[in-house]
């Protein structure tokens, strides 16, 4: 019963005197937690506990409702939270990156961090995409001399993934793959495709003016194979030369085309 209760924690706790007022003399304090539920104030009498309420009615002692309560930082939560994705405008490809890793773990942990790391740098990032695997098998004898025929096989599978970003700019793309160069994750490889495109017309402006064309052959007539040989006089002068004659065991001289 909550008197017989309540009786016996009155014999075995000490009565301490709050103060010298007589209202007040006989109070004794009793945890919160050693209430039971079915107690009411009016059974209390001049009983104070310790950690209890003005009210009447007692809080919730669960920890349920504390835990919900209570927020956790958003760079916590979007940890525990599918990665953000911009759309593209045009869906023109910029860069294809194709990550490769022998376990699971660390490929989808390296896949999400790039996914998160082209947000933040505004790129639209897709995937990433699980490309098909590479099985690879080795067959290899144990041993030699009459051995040869026990065996042993391996096998190695390379897992892939594939993320596209698109309608990126080039200098962002570069940072975007310096910045994953620089926080690699142990056992992921990495091979990127970029593409970069310009504006209509930019073959004029990779013409040479005529201006500068005499420039560059006089440039181009240090280099021996678009050197220059000369007239028709200069060519007959050198193969009838005697030194042509002795490396191309000719008596006779060439003939003239005249």
């Amino acid at each position: 019963m909550p008197s017989n209760f309540l009786c016996s924690i009155t014999h075995r706790m000490k009565v301490t005197v709050i103060s010298s007022n007589p209202a007040t003399a006989n109070v004794v304090i009793i945890p919160y937690a050693l209430v039971p539920a079915e107690c009411s104030a009016q059974l209390l009498g001049p009983l104070r506990i310790f950690g209890a309420l003005d009210s009447d009615k007692a809080p919730e002692r669960s920890l349920t409702t504390d835990t919900k309560q209570l927020r956790r930082p958003r760079s916590l939560q979007a940890l525990h939270l599918k990665s953000l994705k911009r759309e593209a405008e045009f869906g023109i490809p910029s860069c294809d990156l194709q990550l490769r890793s022998f376990s699971i773990q660390p490929l989808e942990f390296f896949a999400d961090f790039a996914l998160r790391a082209a947000y933040y740098l505004g790129l639209p990032a897709y995937g990433p995409v699980p490309l098909p695997r590479i099985t690879e098998r080795w067959t290899v004898p144990r041993s030699h001399f009459i051995f040869k025929k026990s065996q042993e096989n391996f096998e190695r599978v390379t897992l892939r993934r594939m993320i596209q970003i698109k309608d990126g700019n080039p200098e962002t793309v570069q940072l975007w793959l310096a910045y994953l160069r620089k926080h690699q994750y142990y056992g992921v490889g990495m091979k990127a495709n970029v593409w970069e495109f310009s504006q209509m017309g930019i073959g004029r402006s990779m013409e040479v003016p005529e201006n500068r064309l005499e420039d560059l052959n006089s440039s181009w007539s240090h280099i021996g194979q678009t050197k220059t040989m000369g007239t028709a006089d200069k060519v007959e002068a050198l193969l009838n030369s005697r030194r042509f004659k002795e490396a191309a065991g000719l008596r006779q001289p060439l003939a003239s085309n005249k």
